[in-house]
């Protein structure tokens, strides 16, 4: 039997105007109004809130001395075993103790320029960007302004020998300078180098951009192992007594600045100790 033809065009009429009232989601019938080819529509995927990039910051007032030493020691308190190998040159630095903060600024960079004593600093005042890579050890047994540069509450850096001369005249012994925190220009991604045994698995953390200091590593594997924190043995040496072999590893990096980097499946389930992976940077 046919149906009224008023009723039915009523019926139809009120079913468009329920659709048209609904969320967009729901009118599509559960089809995302979203073009994922073109990047376009409605509801596109939530955007990143990325911090933003290292910036330099405001100069303060030091002192620096310089100290002997190669490419294997200059690294020693950060856990770099090369820093010329590394791809930190000669430009390094051993902060005091109140710089080094428990091995945290390690891989940090700083601008140094010699300044007020024309008999020392080189003319121009040319600038040195150096990266933390040791420990300037405090020296109780002498007064801070007498042999005991590293004492806290002092800002003191001592330079690598051979980088100290651009700046000032190593006769000069001690000097004043300017110092602040800049952005570290690194090529390629961070690196991972992986030691240890497999109840005991230690991971040092290298070449890093951006703030260039870590605050806190996590690992994840592709089966058993889920983001696990790991914990700062020293410097930049980090280690977790997680089962991490047989697995393909992923890396996660906080810096100093709050920004994360992660670099997924870097290390094969075939990783050997002794190897190092290659991830994702921080842009500078």
């Amino acid at each position: 039997m046919a149906l009224p033809l008023r009723p039915l065009l009523g019926f139809l009429l009120l079913v468009l105007v329920v659709v048209a009232e609904l969320p967009d989601h729901v009118r599509a019938w559960g089809a995302p109004r979203y073009h994922a080819r073109r990047g376009r529509g409605r509801f596109p995927p939530p955007r990143k809130h990325h911090r933003p990039n290292f910036h330099p910051g405001p100069w303060i007032p030091a002192h620096a001395t310089f100290y002997e030493g190669g490419s294997g020691t200059f690294g020693g308190a950060c856990g770099y075993d090369d820093v010329v190998r590394e791809g930190y040159g000669l430009e390094t630095v051993a902060l005091s103790e109140a710089l080094f903060n428990n091995g945290q600024s390690c891989g940090a960079c700083y601008e140094i320029k010699c300044v007020d004593n024309p008999q020392w600093c080189k003319p121009g005042q040319p600038s040195l960007i150096v990266t933390a890579t040791n420990h300037c050890p405090p020296n109780y047994y002498q007064s801070s302004d007498n042999g005991g540069w590293c004492n806290p509450p002092r800002h003191h850096f001592d330079i690598a020998k051979p980088v100290f001369l651009k700046v000032a005249e190593y006769r000069g012994g001690i000097i004043p300078i300017s110092y602040r925190r800049v952005p570290c220009q690194k090529s390629g991604g961070i690196r991972f180098t992986i030691t240890g045994n497999p109840y005991f698995n230690e991971v040092l953390v290298w070449n890093v951009g951006g703030a260039g200091d870590v605050t806190s590593v996590q690992v994840k594997g592709n089966k058993n192992l889920k983001w696990t924190p790991m914990k700062r043995l020293w410097g930049q040496k980090w280690v977790t007594d997680a089962m991490m072999v047989g697995e393909s590893l992923t890396f996660r990096v906080r810096a100093s600045d709050g920004r994360f980097s992660t670099s997924w499946h870097i290390a094969p389930k075939t990783w050997q100790f002794g190897q190092t992976f290659e991830g994702k940077n921080f842009r500078h």
